[in-house]
């Protein structure tokens, strides 16, 4: 059986990582009601914080299983192919944070875990099915959102035309503490649950826990607090990103991009598919800017984010090896 202390050695790692995906990742349920000035930064975390515990209630934890036990045989993970999943994951999540460019913590983590597993007993150990269903949603997840705050932006448009500018204004801002509610709901379906799930292939690898028990309660709330501290602590560079460089919003807008990016993770949670809240949440700002043409979205720094999408699974994974081969060679 591992040692205690290796163990929670692990774990506190793993804790890092919700608090970087905090300040990362988590600001992506924020950014677009701090940016229309619905709500100050400090009562948009309290009110994102709060309807993220709301989703345990409503979707429970699948996707939090599926990163457990649906990317990498459970029989094959070792405590230090976890710790070089983690280790691959934050430092992209780190490098990513930096420039300000909002990559996808979720495909940090799936591709950081499964680098290092595939470098300690290589390409057999991945679970297929899992890792395609993950790559499916890597396009389909910002398409969906896309055309869903597409959609919902082109239809609020018809239904005001003729009202006042004042009022829709005066709407939109109580409905976006709605759409704000909805979309953190969502958020707290997936983004916080994918930490669990790498804890509990841990805990199972330690022989803690089986593969079919339930993840326990102090997992769960940790995960949570560490991702809500994270956040209050560093979200800001990405929430400029998100919320200003892509396109100027305004509460009709972030209303359309709160509820399009909700509706895509609603159906992830539901299927148990650990999918990018960045790229959903950005898909839908794309979509809705795009109602006023072409020319209101930034499309140089679209460029930027559609890259790092594109790097963050094969970056982290190749971090993870590196970590996971220092490992072996130190003889753990």
């Amino acid at each position: 059986m591992l040692d205690a202390t290796i163990l929670v050695g692990i774990i506190a790692l793993a804790f890092a990582f919700d608090f970087v995906n905090g300040f990362h990742d988590a600001a992506n349920s924020i950014a677009t009601i701090v940016s229309t000035r619905v709500l100050t930064p400090t009562k948009a975390v309290v009110w994102a914080a709060a309807f993220n515990f709301v989703a345990l209630w409503i979707f429970g934890l699948n996707v939090a299983a599926t990163i457990a036990k649906d990317v990498v045989q459970p029989g094959t993970v070792t405590p230090n192919v976890v710790f070089s999943g983690l280790v691959g994951a934050i430092l992209w999540n780190l490098i990513t944070w930096y420039g300000g460019i909002p990559s996808s913590s979720s495909h940090a983590l799936v591709g950081g875990f499964a680098g290092a597993a595939v470098t300690h007993a290589g390409f057999k150990v991945l679970i297929v099915p899992g890792i395609l269903k993950i790559a499916v949603f890597i396009i389909l997840a910002p398409v969906l959102g896309m055309a869903i705050g597409w959609l919902l932006m082109l239809t609020t448009y018809w239904i005001f035309q003729n009202a006042h500018p004042g009022r829709v204004g005066r709407l939109f801002k109580r409905l976006q503490l709605v759409s704000a509610a909805a979309y953190s709901i969502g958020h707290g379906s997936n983004d916080a649950q994918k930490t669990m799930g790498i804890i509990m292939a841990v805990l199972i690898a330690a022989q803690r826990f089986g593969k079919d028990d339930d993840i326990p309660n102090w997992v769960v709330v940790g995960c949570y607090a560490a991702m809500g501290l994270g956040t209050l602590m560093g979200g800001w560079r990405i929430v400029k990103t998100m919320g200003q460089k892509i396109c100027h919003l305004q509460p009709v807008h972030g209303f359309s991009a709160e509820t399009g990016g909700a509706l895509c993770l609603y159906l992830a949670a539901v299927l148990g598919i650990p999918v990018s809240t960045t790229h959903t949440i950005t898909g839908s700002i794309f979509g809705v800017g795009a109602t006023r043409g072409l020319h209101a979205v930034k499309w140089a720094i679209a460029g930027r984010v559609i890259w790092a999408w594109i790097l963050t699974i094969p970056a982290a994974a190749l971090m993870a090896a590196a970590s996971q081969k220092f490992c072996s060679y130190l003889g753990w």
